[in-house]
């Protein structure tokens, strides 16, 4: 089962910011921490998970991502403030714990709250976020 993401990663509070989408964030975050894959994260050091939001499915998500990406750094910024006041890094709770209650936006603008949920263990690897 994929529970689609979407993510922020930063190299440090207040740094170099990396919006993505995946459909296993847990494995996702951790490929970006170890390095595994080449790219922006890994040039810049984006290895903090700074905020994330899960989805009912992956249209879903990428809408959202996309909204996300389309905001001025400000905005996420704020995004990341109001549920990581501290910046911690968000990946150690990833295990199946219930982090934090998302909000999910649809392509017709309905807005509804759901708790985060349990991730799942596997999925194939995507090409996924940009540069801010």
């Amino acid at each position: 089962m994929r529970e689609p993401a979407v993510y922020i990663m930063a190299n440090k509070r207040n740094g170099t910011l990396y919006v993505g989408v995946t459909s296993n964030l847990a494995r996702r975050v951790w490929e970006h921490r170890e390095g595994i894959l080449s790219g922006f994260t890994k040039q810049y050091g984006c290895k903090i998970l700074v905020w994330y939001e899960m989805h009912q499915d992956m249209p879903h998500a990428i809408f959202r991502e996309k909204q996300i990406k389309a905001g001025s750094r400000k905005k996420k910024l704020a995004l990341i403030e109001a549920l990581n006041p501290e910046w911690r890094d968000l990946y150690e709770g990833l295990a199946g714990q219930v982090i934090a209650s998302t909000v999910i936006a649809s392509p017709e603008g309905a807005r509804q709250s759901r708790p985060a949920a349990g991730l799942p263990r596997r999925c194939a690897p995507r090409n996924d976020g940009n540069i801010l």
